[in-house]
């Protein structure tokens, strides 16, 4: 396979020079490994002699949800253990008569089950870890399972505590064991980070009560309130363990991961009938893109994406900390578009 490395190298270059984000890390490849990859700018821009390197450690985001919840849900789904299409409350104590229990993993993995569309755990649910959990499985619904696709954090929340349900495990733990370790993912885990791991992370964005930006720690407030593990967010991770993860997605090793050629087959199809969006579970057709290019993709707040191809056998990864500069996504979104095209030109 032939990648345009010089334009892609030009494109993620400009977006240092704009302030896009301080620095990148991208890698594309396919089944075989990695095919080319690349680094541009800076960790922090206040401190320009620490470039970006290969194994830069960034703040995954909502990757969080692939990484950790989408393939434990598929470990899981492989060994039979959960029935897709089974309501909740059929088989888990904690939602038996409340509404969530009339919603199934299906549901929550297409964004169809109704749930609120805001965490707002805070706010709503105070900060007791066991209240918060409480809240979230037995608030209402907002509209009925089914009836519309409307993405909402809440669903990789709710993912997350029935795979650790299930697993009788945490969900740190469970991903490290049934994919991260698996698949040689070492520098994949949930924060907050040791500090020397913590040195070579992409800091985000800048905490008002230290005046520092966020570096080792997760941005995401509902990661944060939840001691750093949670379906939402949480997870930090390099371009190396992320394209061994999408490697493993399009030609699966028998003695490696929970979940298998089944689950990504599964997962990269469309699972939402008529409704619109598209969406297959957790993936979703590349912005600009539908079902039949047959690119999914699925982004973190903080700057990080990864996008698949079974069809062209074809995988990339882009890892930026934009949020240093700003929560405007449009600039980065422009980088990312054009980037994927390049990647799968």
């Amino acid at each position: 396979m032939t990648y345009a490395i010089d334009r892609i190298e030009a494109l993620l270059d400009e977006g240092v020079r704009n302030k896009v984000y301080p620095g990148a890390v991208w890698a594309v490849g396919d089944s075989v490994g990695i095919g080319a990859s690349g680094t541009t700018g800076v960790l922090d821009p206040d401190k320009p002699e620490t470039r970006m390197r290969p194994d830069t450690v960034f703040d995954a985001a909502s990757l969080t949800k692939i990484l950790a919840v989408w393939s434990s849900i598929g470990a899981l789904w492989e060994d039979s253990v959960l029935d897709l299409d089974a309501p909740l409350g059929t088989f888990w104590p904690e939602v038996t008569g409340h509404p969530l229990g009339a919603t199934t993993a299906r549901q929550l993995l297409t964004h169809t089950a109704g749930v609120p569309l805001r965490a707002q755990l805070k706010k709503l649910y105070g900060t007791r870890q066991n209240d918060i959990r409480r809240g979230v499985l037995h608030d209402a619904l907002h509209r009925p399972p089914g009836e519309a696709v409307e993405y909402t954090d809440r669903a990789a929340l709710i993912l997350g505590f029935l795979a650790e349900h299930l697993a009788g495990q945490s969900l740190d733990r469970l991903a490290a064991a049934r994919t991260w370790n698996p698949l040689g993912m070492n520098a994949t885990r949930f924060g907050p980070l040791p500090a020397e791991i913590a040195a070579m992370c992409a800091p985000t964005e800048l905490d008002h009560d230290t005046d520092t930006h966020l570096k080792g720690v997760a941005h995401d407030f509902s990661a944060r309130l939840l001691g750093g593990v949670c379906g939402i967010s949480g997870a930090f991770t390099t371009a190396a363990d992320l394209a061994a993860f999408l490697r493993h997605m399009l030609e699966p090793s028998a003695a490696a991961a929970g979940f298998g050629a089944g689950w990504t087959t599964h997962s990269l199809t469309v699972q939402t009938g008529q409704l619109r969006p598209e969406r297959g579970l957790f993936w979703h057709p590349a912005p600009g893109t539908d079902s039949d290019k047959d690119i999914w993709v699925h982004y973190g707040f903080t700057g990080t994406g990864m996008w698949i191809s079974p069809g062209q056998d074809r995988w990339a990864v882009l890892l930026t900390n934009k949020l240093y500069y700003t929560r405007d996504r449009q600039p980065l979104t422009d980088v990312r578009n054009t980037f994927r095209q390049l990647a799968f030109a």
